[in-house]
């Protein structure tokens, strides 16, 4: 329980770090490609009508909004990053907050696809691993791309929270 405490702070700064990393890069597929990302307000609609007790939906687009939505969305965004990095940290030990391994977080990064992919994605309505969309293997890639960049945020906002201390 007490290497649990210990990494919690590491835990949310590297999280939010890695998530903030995931974002910049969407925001600049958005700008530069004109690719869309996930619209974060569905996870806040997701999250309001698990709430309410249903998990699953036929497409996700057309349930109806949940007041908020937008802020419960991004809030559980940055949370899901703070939880993976938690994961991480307690996965990996001490040792590679002193000496993070960019292999090790590309990894871990990939290995996240596993809730998109199995959870996710399936209670949206597109099918596990988007099996369900017009395009599964352009939104397979879109997600396991941004992955592999949370994972590489792990990388970065360890360095750096390594760096300052």
């Amino acid at each position: 329980m007490e290497n649990l405490y210990s990494m919690l702070m590491p835990a949310v700064v590297i999280g939010v770090g890695a998530t903030l990393v995931m974002d910049l890069w969407a925001f600049m597929l958005s700008r530069v490609f004109a690719i869309k990302g996930l619209d974060y307000a569905l996870v806040g609609r997701w999250i309001g009508h698990l709430c309410q007790g249903q998990l699953t939906h036929q497409g996700i687009g057309h349930s109806k909004p949940i007041s908020g939505e937008g802020v419960i969305g991004w809030c559980m965004h940055y949370l899901i990053g703070i939880v993976f990095a938690l994961v991480l940290l307690l996965s990996v030990g001490k040792p590679w907050l002193t000496e993070p391994s960019l292999l090790i977080a590309l990894a871990f990064g990939l290995i996240t696809c596993v809730f998109p992919f199995f959870i996710m994605q399936p209670c949206f309505g597109a099918g596990i691993a988007a099996s369900k969309l017009p395009e599964p293997n352009k939104a397979r890639v879109k997600s396991m791309a941004a992955h592999l960049i949370f994972g590489f945020g792990l990388f970065l906002s360890s360095f750096i929270y390594v760096s300052l201390l």
